[in-house]
């Protein structure tokens, strides 16, 4: 892979697409399509680890997801902030001990694993198509309602809102941080459910999906779209058709969602 974009020209650069006519419309609709309550059961983990407490956090998801998510807050602790973390494509949440540090700076720490990867989450879903490798393609020949990563993005929503219900978070006072993948559902974050107050977001994933085609990133990342349009289309003739679905969760399409101001 090259890339041939002048370093110039980065600073400016927006993407190879502009974003659907009806794309706010449309996260608007899905989430008004979520239940006005949210199920979940909230089980303590006794560790031992004296004033810090270890929950798993479970709820039902959309499209049959069953959702898990690890949160470590301070004990016996009122009106602490919370730091939403998400991890990259196909992992899962950190060892229990890992968000301890969290917590030693007063802050409580909620970590989701993604469905169908390498967590305790589960995926139910069922996708028409090629599903032989990676999320980014399931569903998208069906058009945005059947994408795999609409449910993740309104799992993230979802998992906020229920944080937010628990008497003893600062709802006001709501982080969201990730990597890779964990770098897009940290925007993802940000930008559906207003409660996010501030963004951390490293090396973003699911993004300029026409630009990773032109470059040829065939990458563990993204090879899932290269697999598609060699065994299912070699001559292209969908790639619009594909990319116009894809749109959708584009986390490009999504920034201006984001209404804190940028610090940098």
């Amino acid at each position: 892979m090259k890339d041939t974009m002048p370093l110039s020209e980065m600073p400016t650069y927006r993407g190879r697409r502009e974003a659907p006519i009806d794309f706010d419309r449309f996260w608007q609709q899905q989430l008004a399509d979520l239940p006005k309550s949210f199920g979940y059961t909230l089980a303590e983990k006794n560790f031992g680890t004296g004033d810090i407490g270890c929950y798993n956090l479970k709820f039902d998801g959309t499209n049959n997801g069953k959702v898990y998510a690890r949160c470590v807050f301070p004990k016996n602790s009122k009106n602490f902030p919370v730091i939403f973390r998400f991890h990259g494509y196909m992992g899962q949440v950190p060892d229990w001990s890992a968000l301890f540090s969290y917590v030693a700076m007063g802050y409580g720490v909620v970590a989701m694993d993604v469905r169908g990867q390498s967590g305790q989450s589960i995926d139910h879903g069922t996708f028409n198509g090629n599903t032989v490798k990676g999320h980014i393609v399931r569903g998208m020949i069906d058009g945005p309602d059947s994408l795999f990563y609409k449910d993740i993005y309104l799992d993230v929503y979802t998992l906020i809102e229920i944080v937010a219900g628990l008497p003893q978070t600062d709802e006001n006072h709501f982080y969201s941080y990730g990597e890779s993948q964990g770098g897009a559902l940290s925007l993802i974050a940000a930008a559906l459910n207003s409660r996010i107050k501030r963004c951390v977001t490293i090396y973003p994933f699911l993004s300029d999906f026409k630009r990773v085609l032109e470059l040829g990133n065939t990458s563990e990342a993204y090879d899932e779209l290269f697999r598609y349009f060699k065994f299912h289309d070699p001559f292209h003739e969908s790639e619009e058709k594909i990319l116009s679905t894809l749109d959708y969760i584009d986390i490009k399409n999504f920034a201006h969602l984001i209404k804190f101001p940028l610090n940098l």
